[in-house]
């Protein structure tokens, strides 16, 4: 993964949706709820259980463990970003501190296990083209060797070519071999390109999109076929990296508080895997017209009604089954397995040929162009003007 690419997981995240318009309310021991206590129904879920014994890492740009709603619940993974930034420069943790409160709400009594893979920053400068190992991928497989139960990844997208990471796709193999849950924000480029975003879009990861308060899917959210659930993610008050609290959107929130419903899940049942986590939330979400919309997945999380299937999961069976259909799906046919038949090409010249003569016409208008206005400048400086 490029640097480049990683400026843009910030932006498709949702740090370019944080509201700092809101005044900062002082400090306090717990991150104040809106309304998505009542509409992820966590009064009843916590009844039962407050995600104890359970950790959450916390993939994003680092989490101030100082912050009053954070305090004594944060353990500081390594930077794998290593771009020089430290705790207290106020690029540094605003989007994770964010998150990281965000998980807590729902869960409160669980374990935070920051691991630093993204920036805060908006801007980025020509070094950011610099490619190598993927942060994203390291975190991960850090998080997995260091008993992560949950992953939370609230980023993701790269408009302008998003695309799969041989790195993190090995390091999510490696998560699913070990038990380990993912749960990443499906993206915030529904009311843009809605490009797809990864991580949520790889295989076995948990994609959260946002809703409104009334359980419509937020304007932002991008609407994928990858979407498993949703959550709320418009006006969520968060923690601040320089203290006190705001309101977010994105389905960055979404995304952590789902991580937090997951914690509660294995708090009650610590045996739960990826796959029946799933199934579970998926079941009990509070589904739309026919059960699936790639708008909102199979619908907002109901957390109590979550928790309470935790007890009695549906079966788990992965273990490796006999084939018994046809010997042949299909006629063999003189195609290689690893070459591609002969593709018609008509259409393509012909689309290639008029992009051709477009480009032509488009270069031709700008020499004109350019020519009309030469003339115009050389006046200019003649009379003591600047030349345009």
């Amino acid at each position: 993964m490029n640097r480049r690419r990683l400026g843009t997981l910030i932006a498709a995240a949702g740090l370019s949706s944080l509201l700092c318009a809101t005044t900062v309310t002082p400090a306090r021991a717990d991150t104040p709820t809106s309304w998505e206590a009542r509409a992820l129904g966590l009064s009843a879920a916590q009844r039962t259980t407050k995600g104890e014994g359970i950790k959450v890492a916390v993939l994003d740009s680092g989490v101030e463990k100082n912050h009053p709603a954070l305090a004594g619940k944060v353990t500081t993974g390594p930077d794998f970003l290593k771009d020089g930034l430290e705790p207290g420069d106020p690029r540094w943790g605003g989007h994770g501190t964010a998150m990281a409160s965000d998980v807590l709400k729902v869960a409160p009594k669980a374990h935070i296990l920051s691991v630093r893979v993204i920036d805060d920053k908006k801007e980025h400068d020509a070094d950011d083209w610099k490619t190598g190992p993927s942060p994203v991928a390291q975190g991960i497989n850090y998080a997995v060797d260091h008993g992560a139960d949950v992953i939370s990844m609230s980023l993701g997208g790269d408009s302008f070519g998003s695309s799969f990471n041989e790195d993190e796709t090995k390091a999510l193999a490696h998560a699913a071999y070990k038990g380990v849950t993912v749960v990443a924000s499906a993206g915030n480029d529904g009311d843009v390109l809605n490009d797809s975003s990864y991580p949520a879009g790889y295989p076995g990861v948990i994609a959260v999109a946002a809703v409104e308060q009334g359980g419509s899917r937020a304007e932002f959210s991008t609407v994928r076929t990858y979407n498993t659930v949703a959550a709320p993610g418009v006006g969520i008050v968060s923690a601040k990296n320089t203290g006190g609290y705001e309101a977010v959107n994105g389905t960055s929130p979404a995304a952590a508080l789902t991580s937090g419903v997951v914690a509660l899940m294995l708090a009650k049942n610590h045996k739960l895997k990826p796959s029946q986590i799933r199934a579970i939330l998926t079941e009990t979400a509070e589904h739309p017209p026919g059960g699936y919309s790639p708008l909102v997945g199979h619908g907002v999380i109901n957390a109590a009604a979550a928790v309470r299937a935790a007890s009695k999961p549906p079966a788990h069976d992965a273990s490796p089954t006999e084939y018994k259909g046809e010997e042949f799906l299909a006629s063999p046919t003189d195609v290689k397995p690893t070459q591609h038949p002969p593709m018609d090409t008509a259409l393509l010249t012909i689309g290639l040929s008029a992009a051709g003569v477009g480009l032509l016409m488009v270069v031709g208008a700008i020499i004109v162009n350019r020519t009309g206005r030469r003339p115009t400048a050389t006046g200019a400086a003649g009379h003591g003007g600047a030349p345009v």
